[in-house]
């Protein structure tokens, strides 16, 4: 069992949005590994982070996402800096990975870098051109493909997710002969 496309993104890029969009089109379910966090938990995010640090939070959110990249066959939504483990971002190797890439301006709009946000205390604008500047690379490493999100509807984004998975599955095999 394997999730037909996993959803990577900083905060803001839409990806709980779109999984939910492409899961109806695709006729499969979608989960969201912040939402398995918090379940397992029995807390929010935010209150684990100042509760018990964001080592023990990336812990809870390591585990999430093994356990859905094992046991979910439709559309996966990871948390914003879940590929900031290396073993998870090895986890993600052989998967259909989507980089959902937004810009800040309208990251703020989506997300109005609220409270809620515990690595966007203090200056939010800020403290998300960091966390890209460090994530950007990684999402880009892990993703098969990247489709930016910036004035777009979510309806949208699905339309450029698959035609991205299409293109890619329909890509010769490195080092197969090109059909003429």
């Amino acid at each position: 069992m394997s999730p037909v496309v996993v959803l990577v993104g900083p905060p803001g890029s839409g990806k709980t949005t779109v999984a939910r969009e492409l899961a109806e089109r695709l006729g499969v379910g979608w989960r969201d590994t912040d939402a398995d966090v918090e379940a397992a938990a029995g807390r929010r995010i935010a209150d684990i982070f100042v509760d018990d640090g964001e080592a023990a939070f990336r812990e809870l959110e390591r585990q999430a996402v093994e356990a859905a990249l094992e046991g979910h066959d439709g559309v996966l939504a990871l948390g914003g800096g879940a590929v900031l483990d290396p073993r998870t971002a090895e986890l993600l190797a052989g998967h259909r990975v989507a980089f959902l890439d937004v810009r800040i301006a309208d990251a703020a709009r989506r997300i109005g870098f609220n409270r809620d946000r515990p690595l966007l205390l203090g200056n939010p604008r800020a403290q998300w051109t960091q966390l890209m500047e460090t994530r950007r690379p990684i999402y880009e490493r892990v993703a098969k493909v990247r489709v930016e999100t910036d004035g777009r509807t979510p309806a949208e984004v699905a339309d450029a997710v698959l035609a991205e998975l299409k293109a890619l599955d329909d890509a010769p095999a490195p080092g197969a002969p090109e059909s003429p």
